[in-house]
């Protein structure tokens, strides 16, 4: 793109959290009329770059230009008298007033010292007309589905600035059509000579709708990148950090060691989906059994296993655990049925901090009885000693406060919780995060050691190097979608990074 100037310029940005660098001397700018998509995987800083340019946080050195002049917004306030407005993933409106209200809260017309609603639904009117939305602005908020939410919020953002308009996700809980007409808003905003950055996991979209491609890993600027020009593969592989000349195999769990895969099925999905949730997907695991999840950030991983332990209930599709039906899709009946889940958040999702390794590991046991069958306490330290042995938890006791475990450890309890209530599947949704590398290599041996013992186990992680290690099969995942079944020799991480990027006719020579 041949354009003389930049519309803004961050310049050397930096910002350290206690303990964290989250951005390290990053450099992003934008043209006037421009798509600029901000992309990388978990930790790379994208986040925390938005927040200190709309003045969420205040960066430790760097400087912001827009428009040539130098700016430091104060707060996210300060940055919309800028121009610049934010419209997050979660629609930060209120559902409870109307269309109208929501556009035009703060700056309301008034006539004799009241509210002028006609003026006020005229205004607002006129902004949805500007994007080519056409509903009843007198309507609540909460009468409109999740995408007509989506634009009244970027009308409210355009209404109060229009120079930059910043998209953080804004296509999660959006089908296709909707995501098209979004697209469609967005290139009739570029037109008009708007800058908007485009945060976004979903590769194809991006490809899509952007011009440029800017990528971060780990606080650290990866490069910007016009985006007709960036094939597919050297995009994943430089958010996820695998060059691709130099990937090498690793050793694999599937060499060898197959010969305790039982023929019988564990689990069976058939054309599980959620609309805005997941496409309709095909999976199965075998007692003895490992399957990998491979896929980016976004890719749909955790979707699929919140689908399949009924944290999210599928609107298609059907789920067979040992040979049963799934008739009602809960976390509870997920438990009574065998199956088992170990969330990707330890810390919202997994561990109770204030509670003691005991009471953590007895906990899903306790749930799944009810607890009016209170599990008496020797009972209690039957269980939690046996797991904190077998797992080789560190703890001077079971009445160690599990916040003052390490994070190797903290996820040492959240399996033995769930391996407590005896379970025949066990979905392990990025069990290693956060973790050091000798925590991570005990985590890696204990999936394939619960495969040995006759547990059909699916498991999810970023790290190519681990899937490769811990799986028999692997499933790869783009754009809520399982797009391709690897084994054998066609599980090495070229074949799975091409597959990520949407080559699965990819042939290593």
């Amino acid at each position: 793109m041949e354009k003389a100037t930049y519309l803004l310029q961050m310049n050397g940005i930096s910002k350290t959290f206690p303990g964290v660098k989250a951005l390290s001397d990053v450099d992003f700018n934008l043209y006037n009329g421009e798509i600029h998509a901000l992309m990388g995987e978990n930790g790379a800083g994208k986040s925390t770059l938005i927040k200190v340019l709309t003045g969420a946080e205040q960066a430790d050195s760097g400087a912001i230009l827009l428009e040539g002049a130098t700016i430091r917004a104060r707060s996210p306030l300060h940055a919309q008298h800028l121009g610049i407005s934010t419209v997050y993933q979660e629609i930060n409106l209120c559902p409870n007033l109307s269309v109208a209200e929501n556009i035009i809260i703060g700056r309301e017309p008034t006539k004799f010292g009241r509210i002028d609603w006609k003026t006020l639904n005229h205004q607002a009117r006129q902004a949805l007309q500007h994007l080519d939305i056409d509903i009843d602005v007198t309507q609540t908020l909460g009468s409109y589905s999740v995408a007509i939410q989506q634009m009244v919020a970027i009308a409210r953002a355009l209404d109060i600035s229009a120079k930059i308009l910043v998209l953080d996700e804004p296509t999660s809980s959006l089908d296709i059509n909707e995501v098209e007409k979004l697209f469609e808003v967005m290139r009739k905003l570029k037109g008009e000579g708007l800058g908007i950055i485009f945060i976004t996991h979903f590769l194809e979209q991006a490809y899509q709708v952007s011009d440029r491609i800017t990528v971060l890993r780990n606080g650290h600027l990866v490069g910007c990148y016009e985006t007709e020009a960036l094939p597919h593969v050297e995009l994943v592989s430089k958010m996820i950090g695998k060059a691709l000349d130099d990937l090498h195999s690793v050793s694999k769990t599937r060499n060898g060691e197959r010969a305790h895969i039982s023929k019988s099925k564990m689990l069976i999905a058939e054309g599980i989906s959620r609309s805005g949730v997941m496409h309709p997907f095909d999976l199965d695991v075998a007692a003895g059994e490992v399957l990998g999840l491979a896929g980016l950030l976004g890719s749909g991983r955790t979707e699929t296993a919140s689908l399949l332990f009924g944290i999210t209930r599928p609107t298609g599709g059907t789920l067979t655990i040992n040979e049963k039906q799934v008739r009602r899709f809960s976390p509870y009946r997920s438990i009574t049925k065998g199956l088992a889940l170990c969330p990707e958040d330890r810390k919202a999702d997994g561990v109770i901090e204030d509670l003691t390794v005991r009471e953590n590991i007895i906990l899903a046991l306790q749930a799944s009885q009810g607890w009016l069958k209170h599990i008496s306490q020797k009972r209690q330290y039957d269980i939690a000693n046996q797991y904190i042995e077998a797992l080789g938890i560190s703890t001077p006791s079971a009445d160690q406060l599990v916040k003052n475990l390490s994070g190797g450890n903290q996820q040492k309890v959240i399996v033995a919780r769930w391996l407590a209530t005896h379970p025949q599947v066990l979905i392990l949704d990025e069990p290693t995060r956060g973790i050091d590398i000798g925590a991570k290599a005990e985590i890696q041996k204990l999936v394939i050691t619960l495969a040995k013992e006759g547990k059909a186990v699916v498991f999810i992680s970023s790290e190519l190097d681990e899937i490769l290690r811990c799986s028999h099969r692997v499933a790869v995942l783009r754009d809520r979608e399982i797009v391709e079944e690897l084994s054998g020799d066609s599980i090495n991480e070229t074949q799975i990074m091409h597959t990520m990027a949407g080559e699965q006719n990819y042939a290593e020579s």
